[in-house]
């Protein structure tokens, strides 16, 4: 392999952290996965973050490469202005996770922080199912859900908060569920893929693996199942009749764990969108196209993005 230039890019999940070193050209010349040792508590997910950003930038120099910038995207709030980041299923709260990467790499390498899905989002509407929009969405539904939304040509940051759409409120009364984030009826609570683990568990009293196994049931005629994903897709719908309204996209890309249902899932969201528009532009509802490379993808982009704006403004 020719020696080039690379950024560093890490998608810290929940689970598992996706790493690689990649071109100004988009070429991945570098790939690998590790664990998150969340259950060892917030200080051990940020020193195997910090352990995995500079023993890819060692590799990178070993390989004879030169490391122009590092790009770390993860889940939570981000705060643009400390960088720092508050993230419940990392134990992470006022974490200051962008100073103490900067201590480890070093003064000389720029570090972009981002939002993991926000990130996706990105790499979608440069390289993906976004390309060509400019008023769009990315929603993946996985373990949780949150959107990265296009508006005019942007990418929306809020400052670190923007796109939380599994935190808005879609159910009420006694059906309502306590969400992680305190709040009862979030939208994650019915539609994210845990959600449908455990909603499925509580009908029936049967531990099922993850809802890929309640996909499956779905598929084979459970009643319980089919009751369990119309709910699902009860407030998915709402959510989206609400965002078209607001922001009015042109194309939605769902990505995430559940977008492996193809069809079953987009079909009817399809159907229930155009059944409730009356004057709002109707967006097209298409599957995302990067899979679980996304959020690495745009990790490496906004880093590449960094190095671009510091030499134009070392330029002028």
């Amino acid at each position: 392999m020719d020696p080039c230039e690379v950024v560093v890019a890490v998608d810290l999940g929940g689970t598992r952290m996706k790493c690689g070193l990649v071109a100004a050209d988009g070429a991945v010349l570098h790939r690998e996965t590790r664990p998150t040792p969340r259950d060892a508590g917030g200080r051990a997910v940020l020193d195997a973050l910090l352990e995995t950003v500079v023993e890819l930038g060692q590799k990178a120099t070993a390989d004879g490469h030169r490391v122009r910038a590092i790009g770390v995207v993860v889940p939570g709030v981000i705060d643009a202005a400390t960088g720092t980041v508050g993230a419940e299923n990392l134990a992470w709260a006022g974490t200051p996770v962008l100073a103490e990467l900067t201590a480890a790499v070093g003064a000389d390498v720029p570090v972009v922080l981002a939002h993991d899905v926000r990130a996706g989002g990105y790499a979608e509407l440069r390289h993906g199912a976004l390309a060509g929009t400019t008023n769009s969405m990315f929603l993946p539904l996985g373990t949780g859900i949150a959107a990265a939304m296009v508006v005019d040509g942007s990418l929306v940051s809020g400052d670190g908060y923007a796109g939380e759409l599994g935190h808005t409120r879609f159910v009420h009364g006694d059906g309502a569920e306590q969400c992680a984030c305190g709040q009862w009826g979030c939208l994650e609570t019915v539609a994210s893929a845990a959600a449908l683990a455990r909603r499925y568990g509580a009908r029936t009293g049967r531990t099922v693996d993850g809802a890929r196994e309640v996909l499956e049931l779905l598929a084979a005629g459970d009643p319980d199942a089919a009751q369990v994903w119309d709910d699902a897709l009860t407030v998915l719908v709402d959510a989206l009749v609400l965002y078209t309204t607001l922001v009015a996209p042109t194309r939605i890309a769902i990505g995430g764990g559940l977008v492996g249902a193809g069809e079953t899932l987009l079909q009817p969201l399809r159907d229930g969108i155009h059944a409730r528009l009356t004057f709002q532009r109707e967006p097209e509802i298409v599957a995302a196209v990067l899979g679980e490379e996304a959020g690495c993808l745009g990790a490496a982009q906004m880093a590449w993005d960094r190095v671009a704006a510091d030499e134009n403004e070392g330029a002028v």
